[in-house]
């Protein structure tokens, strides 16, 4: 048996012998999950929202104001989860502490989560820059489309969107410095063969990354692009209820 052989079992045995524990809150998983049913039930759902964008609001509506005022380039919108606790704490710790076991149970809850409105052809992360990937080891827009892509029995392309250079991180950016940050920020490397494809991300704050990829989808043939993400950020003072 070699050295990564090894790692394996060894990981995997230690599962079997030591109960998984929450990655919150530290307490027992449920399952072989590493989250607990109390933080599980904590997820806020999105429900209660704009139909166009998924913005998080009091009462649902078709359009909300911004999407009345500069409509979306997507066609359909899947973000099954409000940005807040706990799922903020397991996307800070996948994304920006390398810890890949936050974001497996992301991705499990985003698939017992529901179904999308409509199953597109493909699959398509959102890509990070070269140098972000170096940084960071991983796409993690990447790593929860896969999971989603076996669920579902669909392809994934990590090649047919790519960085056309580098920008800031949106983070501490408002909505329209944000556009700005991604406006000619991605490239079409292949055009792919589906017509109907999806783009996946993380979190979806303003939409204007999500949007970017979709136009530059669109204006190279593509069909119809859907947007999936697996959390919306509310607005501030937003209540949501689980």
């Amino acid at each position: 048996m070699d050295a990564s052989s090894f790692k394996a079992w060894l990981a995997a045995a230690g599962r079997f012998v030591l109960p998984p524990r929450c990655i919150v809150c530290g307490g027992p998983g449920s399952g072989s999950r590493e989250l607990c049913d109390g933080c599980r039930l904590s997820l806020v759902s999105n429900v209660v929202c704009c139909s166009r964008c998924a913005l998080p609001l009091a009462a649902t509506t078709p359009l909300c104001g911004q999407c009345q005022t500069r409509p979306p380039p997507w066609h359909d919108v899947w973000v099954p989860f409000v940005y807040t606790w706990p799922l903020d704490v397991l996307e800070s710790r996948f994304k920006f502490s390398g810890n890949l076991a936050a974001g497996r149970v992301l991705a499990t809850c985003w698939l017992s989560s529901g179904i999308p409105p409509v199953i597109p052809e493909l699959l398509v992360p959102v890509p990070l820059h070269m140098s972000r990937l170096r940084q960071r080891g991983y796409n993690q827009a990447l790593e929860l489309a896969r999971p989603l892509a076996r669920h579902m029995g669909l392809p994934v392309a990590h090649d047919v969107l790519g960085r056309a250079r580098a920008t800031g991180a949106q983070t501490e950016l408002d909505a329209a410095t944000r556009v700005r940050n991604v406006r000619a920020a991605f490239a079409v490397k292949r055009v792919p063969a589906q017509k109907h494809v999806a783009i996946v991300d993380d979190v979806m704050t303003t939409g204007a990354t999500l949007a970017e990829c979709a136009r530059v989808l669109l204006a190279a043939g593509v069909e119809r692009v859907d947007v999936w993400a697996l959390a919306r950020t509310p607005l501030p003072g937003h209540r949501s209820v689980a």
